[in-house]
Formats: C-alpha cells, sequence, structure tokens
C-alpha cells in the first residue's frame, strides 16, 4: 500500500481494533489502560488516542473510575449500519475505479489473491486483516477522504459482527465478491465497481439476517 509507515497511535488503533474485531477483547469486557498498554507493549501517549478514537467509533465505552469497557454489539444498528454502508461503498468503489493509480491496481491484485488464499485456508483472523487491507486501499484510491473516514468504523462493526457469527457466513462467497471489488476497479470499470460493491452489501445484508433469523 502507498502509506506504509504507522504512526504509533495508528499502529495502537490498528491493532486494538484487530483484538476488538476478533473477539479476544470480547463485548462486555472491562479493562485498564495499563494493563493493555502492558500487554501490547504501546506508551500510554498513543495507547490513549488509540482508545479515544474508538471511543468515538462506539467500539468502546470509556468508564470514569473504572476502566474502558468493549461495547455489546448492537443488533438493531447492524442492519441500518448496511444501509448506510451501501451508499457510501458505492461512492467510493466507483470513485476508486476512476482514480485508482497502476500502484493501487497493483496493490488491490495482490489482497484480492491474499483474500483467497485466506479463504482457502481457512484462516479467519487473516481474511480479516486482508478485509482491512482492502477497504484501505480503495480508500486511498478513491481520494474522498471524507466518505472513506465515514466508513472506517462502520467496517469495524461489520467485521466483528461477522467475526462473532462466522459459522453463519459463506467466506469462499465472500471472498469471491470482494475479489470481483477489486477486479472492476483495477480495470478501472466505474459501473463494474459500483455493482460488484452493491452486490457484496448484497450478501452481507444477506448474512446479517440469517445470523439474527430475520428471513
Amino acid at each position: 500500500m502507498t502509506n506504509t509507515t504507522l504512526s504509533l497511535g495508528e499502529q495502537a488503533y490498528t491493532l486494538i481494533e484487530e483484538m476488538i474485531v476478533t473477539l479476544q477483547l470480547a463485548p462486555g469486557r472491562v479493562f485498564s489502560e495499563s494493563d493493555l498498554s502492558t500487554e501490547i507493549n504501546i506508551g500510554r501517549t498513543p495507547m490513549r488516542e488509540a482508545l479515544q478514537r474508538l471511543a468515538n467509533e462506539r467500539l468502546l465505552t470509556i468508564l470514569p473510575r473504572r476502566g474502558i469497557m468493549v461495547t455489546e454489539v448492537r443488533i438493531t444498528d447492524l442492519l441500518a449500519l448496511l444501509e448506510t454502508r451501501r451508499t457510501l461503498e458505492r461512492l467510493v468503489s466507483s470513485k476508486a475505479a476512476r482514480r485508482a493509480t497502476p500502484e493501487h491496481c497493483e496493490d488491490l491484485r495482490k489482497c484480492a489473491e491474499a483474500i483467497i488464499e485466506a479463504e482457502a485456508k481457512g484462516e479467519m483472523t487473516e481474511f480479516m486483516r486482508q478485509d482491512r487491507v482492502f477497504d484501505q486501499i480503495l480508500g486511498e484510491a478513491s481520494r474522498n477522504s471524507f466518505a472513506t473516514r465515514a466508513l472506517q468504523p462502520l467496517h469495524a462493526h461489520c467485521r466483528r459482527f461477522w467475526y462473532l457469527h462466522k459459522n453463519t457466513g459463506d467466506l469462499k462467497h465472500s471472498a469471491a465478491l470482494h475479489a470481483e471489488v477489486m477486479d472492476a476497479v483495477a480495470k478501472g470499470d466505474e459501473a463494474g465497481a459500483a455493482g460488484a460493491s452493491d452486490k457484496l452489501i448484497d450478501y452481507l445484508e444477506k448474512f446479517t439476517r440469517t445470523a439474527l433469523d430475520l428471513d
């Protein structure tokens, strides 16, 4: 990817977000800033920066004098969240197809291969990492920082829900749909990228309804 050097705050954010998404920090768990800082070996200042950011994204709740709590998965919010994602993802994907550099396109091809390989090996955590890389590359390529920033917390909430209900999902189909978006963007096909993005959200909505037994 283009931005390879992360600040300590960004490193802390990425690591803690992954711990939340993969349920290492489970919903409802309360922990102290100092304990987590020691566990992941990151200093207090970048740690606080990351925790505040995650609290703003409603993945954590700061409890004065008690610690920090991982938020519960709010089932009632998920379908509304996907409605919001649909509009923003169409915008980001189509603009990425228009504006992607050759470097972005190469990164997307590599990411498509990696996400399919992670699925084939049944490596869920690696799949989640590659899904995050996919989102980052599309965001960079779209050159629309407003849409990208709005999407970032939505992605994290969706990844956590997927991980929580991973036995319900079709990882192979999901990997193929991600690859379809990346292929359209790499080809510069704006309409194709928007359509592939819609297909991915269609699947995520179906997966969510199945996991929640709403069909």
